[in-house]
């Protein structure tokens, strides 16, 4: 599993702090997941303010 972010994100930057792998990284329009460092902690998705950030099969 991995997690997306979808068209809902802000660009707060929330998820890039919080993610404790490093598997989200700054992009032009919402974060890049990077799904080798993903480990579905979740940690991302409890602090996305417009819950634009959801599980995925990867």
């Amino acid at each position: 599993m991995s997690v997306a972010i979808d068209l809902r994100c802000t660009g707060c930057g929330n998820c890039l702090i919080t993610c404790p792998e490093k598997a989200l990284v700054p992009a032009r329009l919402r974060p890049l997941v990077i799904v080798d460092r993903c480990t579905t902690c979740m940690a991302c998705v409890e602090v996305c303010p417009s819950d634009a950030i959801r599980e995925v099969p990867a």
